[in-house]
């Protein structure tokens, strides 16, 4: 009987569980998910979530130039016009619903974790390979897929009166997931057949970025700025 071939996407789903439990159960995401998150910590996720999606989009654009066929040149180019002209303008328009303003928004400063976050992935983006890029990106992407279904099933019957429940609604459905499971598919082809050193640095990538997507939710709980 033949066993089915594990998935380089299932090694690192594995690898990475307890860091994204870690993140489930920070009270930032329960707080967003119960509707209990103080609106002040939201207001601050959503600044800081702007100019991080500002830099998350380049990835997108550097997709393009890395990309080695017309088909996924074409969807990375697609992506990069999606959030540019929709998804951005959306974070607006919830960032409006609570009292923040486009000029607030483009005027706010990225905290240090956000900033550290960003260039990590820009930095692995601009030298390293397009499965690299993907390693690196792939966490937001899939990790908010996942905390979105799960705060939906958890808290499913208090989302009527949820202040955040666009928020739980927006990450938990298809449209959004639609993204992550695009990227999981172009990773396992890019890394079917790669030898193991290969493999590891793309594990590094996919595990440092998942400790930065924790790292975020933390910095936004407590409103972390620059000390100095």
């Amino acid at each position: 009987m033949e066993v089915d071939k594990l998935l380089f996407t299932d090694r690192l789903y594995e690898s990475s569980k307890e860091i994204w439990e870690k993140s489930y159960q920070h009270p930032f995401v329960q707080g967003i998910g119960n509707g209990t998150l103080d609106e002040d910590k939201f207001i601050y996720y959503m600044q800081q979530d702007y100019v991080y999606l500002i830099d998350y989009v380049k990835l997108f654009a550097i997709g393009v130039q890395k990309s080695h066929n017309l088909e996924t040149m074409e969807r990375f180019a697609h992506l990069l016009h999606e959030h540019l002209h929709f998804e951005m303008e959306l974070h607006r328009q919830y960032a409006a619903e609570f009292g923040i303003t486009r000029k607030e928004l483009e005027q706010t400063e990225p905290a240090p974790v956000n900033l550290a976050y960003t260039r990590y992935m820009l930095n692995v983006a601009h030298n390293g390979t397009l499965a690299e890029l993907i390693a690196a990106l792939l966490p937001c992407a899939w990790h908010y897929a996942e905390t979105g279904k799960r705060l939906k099933e958890q808290y499913e019957d208090r989302l009527e009166h949820n202040p955040y429940r666009k928020w739980v609604e927006t990450y938990s459905s298809e449209q959004f997931g639609a993204l992550g499971e695009w990227l999981i598919e172009l990773l396992n082809e890019l890394t079917n057949g790669k030898p193991e050193r290969e493999l590891a640095t793309l594990e590094k990538h996919f595990l440092i970025t998942s400790k930065y997507e924790y790292l975020f939710w933390d910095m936004n709980y407590h409103k972390q700025d620059w000390d100095i």
